[in-house]
């Protein structure tokens, strides 16, 4: 009897497992809807991005596993497809992008955005003491990478950003985003380092092409740059 009930059980959890599976699955290859605005908006069927790539990773995998990694596929599209691009054009870095927003989209603390799945915060490009593209130290004790300060130089002991690799991230980010009909709206980061970033070989280029914030915003974006995707979104749900 005992090994019945047992069975039956076991039964029952693979049978619920593989059903969210198969949810899980349509709801990252469906076409995603967005609501309202990223500061007050919603998404439906977000697609969640790789923990890892071609030359990128994930900010934490704890992040990931908490879901607070999705974003619109059609914005997913664009940020695997410029990562594709950059492993040929810049086989030498490696990239990191943080944390987005949540699956149904929706309030996502600390951030005051990312309620749409169109905003994205990707963690500086670095080259450590060597000029060798490097990743930052992410963990709970710099509060995932969103602690760590750098200075007016852009460094941070041993790390160095690498503003000619954020440029190039940027510019091709753009690229890609165009030739899909998509506008990248605005690139919010640390107006202090923001000259460093235009005397860059494609400086020219990005102050033609993107917006930039003039201000600072709430939190200094130093380790980390801000960018909002424009996407035809619905009225949000009441």
């Amino acid at each position: 009897m005992c090994m019945q009930l047992l069975s039956r059980i076991y039964t029952s959890l693979f049978i619920i497992s593989m059903v969210f599976a198969v949810n899980k699955s349509f709801s990252q290859t469906s076409h995603s809807t967005c609501f309202g605005s990223s500061s007050r908006g919603s998404l439906s069927k977000g697609q969640q991005l790789p923990q890892q790539g071609a030359q990128f990773v994930v900010y934490s995998k704890l992040g990931w596993w908490l879901g607070r990694t999705y974003v619109h596929s059609v914005v997913a599209d664009i940020i695997l497809q410029t990562y594709q691009k950059l492993s040929e054009q810049l086989p030498h870095a490696i990239f990191m992008y943080a944390e987005t927003g949540w699956s149904e989209g929706g309030p996502f603390a600390p951030h005051k955005t990312h309620q749409n799945g169109l905003s994205v915060d990707f963690m500086v490009p670095v080259v450590d003491e060597l000029g060798v593209s490097t990743l930052l130290p992410v963990g709970m004790k710099n509060k995932f990478g969103y602690g760590i300060d750098f200075n007016s130089e852009g460094r941070n002991g041993t790390f160095q950003i690498d503003f000619e690799s954020l440029a190039k991230h940027l510019l091709v980010l753009n690229q890609v985003a165009e030739s899909q009909g998509v506008v990248i709206k605005s690139v919010i980061f640390d107006p202090r380092l923001q000259p460093l970033l235009f005397q860059t070989s494609k400086g020219p280029d990005l102050r033609e092409q993107l917006s930039f914030n003039e201000k600072q915003a709430w939190v200094r974006h130093d380790e980390h740059y801000h960018v909002d995707f424009s996407v035809s979104c619905l009225p949000l749900k009441k």
